[in-house]
């Protein structure tokens, strides 16, 4: 991602890779090492993402934003808004009530947190992006404070009665928030 951003210029299309991490704690610039409670043998990685620490894993859905935010004449805030957005509407598609929260980023069922989101702006381009949370082992988001919260409830969609396929899901997502962008764009 910083490879693709560092070496983009003005006619560089702007891409959502979608992917599955193998277990792997992400500590962004912000994180404090006290909301590591117990790293297991699970290894962590100090990002330059906003943000504190998440888990990733097999079984959740990463979708990383590599855009131009000058060419969708979106900024960092209406970015933000626009990924919940999209996982809001997936998970309505599904029958499943959600929010995001203006104080923690992210997305939310109830008090617990489904989807975390994290940003690096370099240049007027963004990458990294989203994680949502699947059909995955919940255990490690245990040995941390998720996001920097003592207590946060974590979620899934399999635990929310969402039971099709991880692609599937995939594939709706990256629809969904190419929609958004493409409708944020014409309303401007």
């Amino acid at each position: 991602m910083k490879t693709f951003t560092a070496q983009r210029t003005a006619a560089t299309r702007d891409e959502i890779w979608l992917l599955q991490h193998p277990p792997t704690f992400t500590q962004g610039q912000a994180g404090l090492p006290e909301h590591l409670l117990n790293a297991h043998d699970i290894p962590v990685v100090k990002i330059d993402r906003g943000g504190q620490i998440t888990y990733h894993g097999p079984g959740q859905i990463v979708a990383y934003l590599l855009l131009d935010l000058r060419r969708w004449k979106i900024n960092v805030h209406e970015l933000v808004r626009l990924m919940e957005q999209a996982v809001v509407d997936l998970l309505a598609e599904h029958g499943i009530t959600a929010l995001g929260r203006e104080d923690a980023p992210g997305v939310y069922v109830g008090d617990a947190k489904i989807a975390a989101l994290g940003l690096k702006i370099r240049h007027g381009c963004c990458y990294h992006g989203l994680s949502l949370n699947v059909d995955m082992n919940m255990t490690p988001f245990s040995y941390i404070n998720p996001c920097g919260y003592q207590g946060l409830r974590v979620t899934q969609a399999r635990d929310q009665g969402i039971d099709i396929p991880l692609e599937t899901l995939q594939s709706q997502l990256a629809d969904n928030l190419v929609g958004l962008l493409q409708r944020h764009l014409s309303d401007r």
